[in-house]
């Protein structure tokens, strides 16, 4: 028997009662658990979390949990949202909160945790656009620890001790912050007598306060900020309060978590344009990592926070013009060796390359980019100064640390380069022995004893400067209150490093596009691979991890490329060509059984092409027969396609042969579009992995195929489509993005963005919402389907709008492009009468862009292009040459150049006036220009720029590989 006099009251340990509480609406069969470090919290295991019991005070849904913790209790914690069986349905955002008892708890006292759930929108703040860059110097404020109030002092005047915390990332220096309420001890809402908060670090703003017991069961209460010069703002919104359940025991200490500080949300515009559009004094055919300095410094006198590119990863997969595609990568890590600036790449080249770039500048200086040739020059020199430096630049210590850092993908990604170019092609299926990826192949492959070594150390190389020259861009961004914003593209080259490495990761059999939508009536097929969801899970997506932690190197913010792929794809089979006959992936499919039910029973007739006889001659004439003959097997009172013909593929390499062989009654182009109608005039896909499961086509309604069923089949197939498109499926793809989106937010420290256009399903904007992701809104694609036009003053604030965007046409071509249109949007949205003009006047491109800085949208960004329509110089140009891409195009050459230089736009007061004038009276951010702050945030890039020109050699300039740059301190 235990001898209970050994454990003496000294010797137990002291505990005290830690009490949760948080306001939740949850729906039914849903509860909160909290979870944190502890094992009292279940260690990180929801399932053994404290699950918490609500009850209502007021209009709030209450959730509380008691435990017994020792008084020197320290731990981690976060809230969740659990269905009966404990399985998570979702969990707050933003840092796990962290707890630690202060040392006056004494036995038996009972502490409250008054905590709010804490959305995506909450983290913002500390995301790397704001934290480290836009709000840099706020972060870095003296912290100023609040002293803790003595237990004596508290018995004495029957005291609760209250910890006020709140949030406040946008603090001006001199200003403080104060909570101010209805009790005496804070002030009866006068500031001066109300109680100061101390600043913590990480935005976070304290105070301990000994408030009487008899000012509850109820205070109300405020949080202001106040500036020496007498400046004082009130947060916006009802009054918070502050009480506990006087039934029970009153707690000796509360600990409020009042989350962000209720003020108008802040605001900031950016500028967009891909890298390869810039163009600058000093550059080869092409805008350059290094320009973008140039452009900092011209967004930041025009007023604007952000600078917006396009994707800038290696693309060389054909090794021909098809590669200026931005979103086809050939490595997902690898950065673009268009952007390299030889000159940068020594402090001593030789004259005859000085004198090689002098020329290569006058040849490319083109309206267009001439991609081909630009990369060709810009390698050909790289190799001639890496023959002269390699072993300078390889043996030193910052290339060294460089490729510690990223040879796991960058040996990989060299291999891959020497090997397209030895077997002249990116197909890696083409490469023999080295087409199935191995790390004892790929160790012989970069070897040191390897006769192609110095191949594999160039592809080093031109990495290695190409992030120097992009780091001190991006730190130069940072330096000036710059936020840079990247692009992470939707998928991968089906011929690239990463399907090579990690093939498991990709259906290579299917390809990836988008569904009819405002870009192209007959959909999209992008080519690339879907992704295999179910493989990336096992190592908790580790490839996309690495992925956006690479991005993070260089960017603060980043759009996500497509962002309803990551709630479902659509995926087409890899012999289309076209986007249409596709299915989305996760997706439930109509069952054979289900079909059946319907009175659904004629599955080839549903599934295979409906081609009649006056089909044929609708559509070829006279001719029909001819093209019968070669494609079509007649069957039964219809016509079917015959093996050689029977996919997209199939029909436009025969179509082509025939062409080559003058055998066509009509155009090749004519004839394969009308053979790809006849293919896709079906109406159900049948599942190539499942033939018991079936897909509704998309707008099966416009087919002659679905035309000619009874009206019964009809009514069923209608039914059964927009079930399938716009209800079914909703739990399923939230579920989805739920698994796939948060990995990525927590990847990096990066402000995400979603490019959320196109058939949004109803379950999207909820979960960007609850996610903290920011949408975007162009005004002539509005969400709403009975707007023509949408309306920026009503978009919400978790959105960047934009009046364009690189999928479409400019400000100045959408306005020429259709008369009616013009004419609506100029009599309804602008309010005029008469006629508009038949040109985007500077004073058209005035009211669009001011509608937009005027906005609720956290982020307007402008593309370039929209922003010279305010000048008539800059107008010269057909508006049609300004466009990007053609998303109708799947062979676009993406070339576009801007028509003037930077160091113009520099130059160009008036411009840069009339947009910062814009800004400032909308009332969003801006980074300031006062004398004070451009000593302190140091010389432009155009200043630094001339004085590194030498004279009489206006085109080297010269930056070291190894010379350091002192960073800059944000101006606030």
């Amino acid at each position: 028997m235990a001898n209970s006099g050994l454990f003496s009251a000294s010797k137990t340990m002291k505990s005290v009662k830690l009490q949760f509480r948080i306001p939740y609406y949850t729906e039914w069969g849903q509860s909160l658990v909290v979870c944190g470090s502890e094992p009292i919290l279940g260690s990180w295991n929801v399932k053994k979390g404290l699950l918490l019991s609500p009850v209502h005070q007021g209009d709030e849904l209450i959730w509380t949990g008691t435990i017994t913790v020792p008084c020197h209790f320290n731990c981690d914690y976060r809230y969740y949202v659990v269905d009966d069986a404990k399985n998570v349905l979702r969990w707050e955002m933003g840092n796990k909160r962290s707890l630690s008892l202060p040392p006056l708890l004494q036995e038996g006292h009972s502490l409250e945790l008054h905590d709010l759930w804490q959305t995506g929108g909450d983290a913002l703040p500390f995301r790397s656009a704001f934290k480290d860059v836009i709000f840099c110097k706020n972060s870095s404020l003296d912290v100023d620890r609040p002293e803790v109030i003595l237990q004596e002092k508290l018995d004495q005047e029957e005291s609760v001790l209250v910890r006020f915390k709140i949030c406040c990332p946008n603090v001006e220096e001199g200003t403080s912050v104060y909570v101010i309420g209805n009790s005496t001890k804070l002030g009866h809402w006068k500031v001066q007598d109300g109680l100061k908060l101390h600043f913590t670090g990480e935005f976070i703003w304290e105070a301990y306060l000994a408030i009487p017991k008899g000012d509850f069961p109820c205070s109300t209460y405020k949080y202001c900020k106040y500036g020496k010069n007498g400046c004082f703002s009130l947060e916006i919104g009802s009054t918070r309060e502050l009480s506990f359940d006087s039934c029970k025991s009153q707690p000796q200490y509360i600990f409020l978590s009042d989350g962000m500080l209720r003020e108008m949300p802040w605001r900031g515009a950016g500028v967009a344009i891909p890298m390869f559009s810039v163009r600058s004094e000093v550059d080869l055919g092409v805008g350059e990592f290094l320009d973008l300095k140039l452009l900092v410094d011209w967004a930041v006198e025009s007023g604007f926070h952000l600078v917006q590119l396009l994707p800038i990863n290696d693309t060389s997969v054909h090794g021909m013009w098809w590669d200026s595609y931005p979103y086809s990568s050939l490595s997902v890590f690898a950065l673009h060796p268009l952007y390299l600036r030889v000159q940068a790449l020594s402090e001593n080249l030789a004259g005859d390359i000085k004198n090689e770039i002098r020329n290569a500048k006058e040849c490319l200086d083109g309206k267009d980019v001439d991609y081909e040739a630009t990369l060709a020059t810009k390698l050909s020199i790289a190799k001639k100064v890496f023959i002269q430096e390699k072993d300078f630049i390889l043996n030193s210590s910052s290339f060294q640390k460089f490729f510690s850092e990223n040879e796991d993908w960058l040996k990989p990604y060299a291999a891959f380069c020497f090997l397209r170019d030895f077997f002249e092609t990116s197909d890696h299926s083409q490469w023999g022995r080295f087409s199935n990826y191995s790390k004892d192949k790929l160790e012989k492959l970069v070897s040191k004893d390897a006769l192609h070594h110095d191949t594999i150390c160039f592809h080093y190389y031109i990495q290695f400067h190409l992030h120097l020259q992009l780091s001190e861009a991006a730190e130069y961004a940072r330096s000036k209150g710059v936020v840079l914003k990247g692009d992470l593209p939707i998928g991968v080259d089906r011929n690239s490093v990463d399907t090579w490495v990690y093939p498991n990761l990709f259906r290579m059999n299917t390809s990836t596009g988008a569904p009819p939508d405002y870009f192209d009536k007959n959909g999209q097929n992008w080519g690339f691979p879907t992704y295999n969801w179910e493989e990336m899970s096992k190592d908790n997506y580790g490839w996309w991890r690495a992925r956006l932690t690479q991005m993070g190197k260089y960017f603060t913010a980043y759009r996500i490329d497509h962002i309803l792929g990551f709630f479902r794809i659509w995926e087409l089979p890899d012999h289309a060509m076209t986007g249409l006959i596709g299915k989305f992936r996760p997706s439930i499919p109509l069952s054979q059984e289900e079909l059946e039910k319907e009175g659904i029973w004629d599955f080839d007739r549903l599934t295979h092409p409906y081609v009649r006889k006056e089909f044929l001659q609708e559509k070829f004439g006279d001719s029909w027969t001819l093209i019968a003959a070669n494609f079509l097997n007649e069957y039964l009172d219809r016509y079917e396609f015959k093996q050689d013909s029977n996919t997209e593929k199939k029909i436009a390499a025969k179509v082509k042969s025939s062409a080559e062989r003058s055998l066509l009654p009509d155009s090749e182009d004519k004839i394969r579009r009308d053979l790809f109608d006849l293919l896709k005039n079906i109406v159900l896909i049948r599942d190539p992995e499942n033939a018991r499961s079936f897909y509704p086509r998309f707008n099966l309604e416009d087919t002659s195929s679905f035309r000619d069923l009874d009206d019964h089949s009809k009514n069923v197939l209608k039914r059964l489509y927009y079930d399938y498109y716009f209800h079914r499926q909703e739990n399923l793809w939230q579920k989805n993005a739920l698994k796939t989106l948060p990995v990525l937010l927590n990847s990096s420290n990066m402000l995400a963005c979603g490019e959320d256009l196109g058939l949004i399903p109803a379950c999207v904007h909820p979960v960007m919402q609850e996610l903290g992701l920011i949408g975007l809104r162009i005004q002539r694609m509005p969400g709403e389907p009975d707007l023509e036009f949408g309306i920026p003053s009503q978009y919400s604030y978790m959105t960047v709008c934009a009046p364009s965007c690189h999928d479409c046409s400019t400000l100045r071509a959408w306005w020429e492009e259709d008369e009616e249109r013009r004419r609506r949007f100029f009599n309804s949205v602008m309010g005029c009468d008469g006629l508009p003009p038949s040109q985007c006047v500077p004073d058209v491109a005035y009211f669009v862009i001011r509608q937009h800085v005027e906005a609720p949208s956290m982020w307007a960004i402008f593309p370039l292009q929209d922003l010279l329509a305010l000048k008539e110089e800059y107008m010269t140009r057909p508006a049609t040459e300004e466009t990007i891409n053609d998303p109708t195009n799947p062979k676009h050459y993406w070339r576009y150049r801007v028509h003037v230089t930077m160091e113009s736009l520099m130059k160009d007061k008036e411009l840069r006036e009339t947009i910062r004038g814009l800004i400032c009276g909308s009332g969003r951010s801006y980074p300031p220009l006062g004398e004070a702050e451009k000593q302190l945030s140091g010389e432009t890039a155009l200043e630094k720029q001339k004085q590194h020109v030498g004279v009489g050699d206006p085109l080297i300039i010269r930056i070291g590989v190894s010379q350091k740059k002192e960073s800059v301190g944000v101006i606030g």
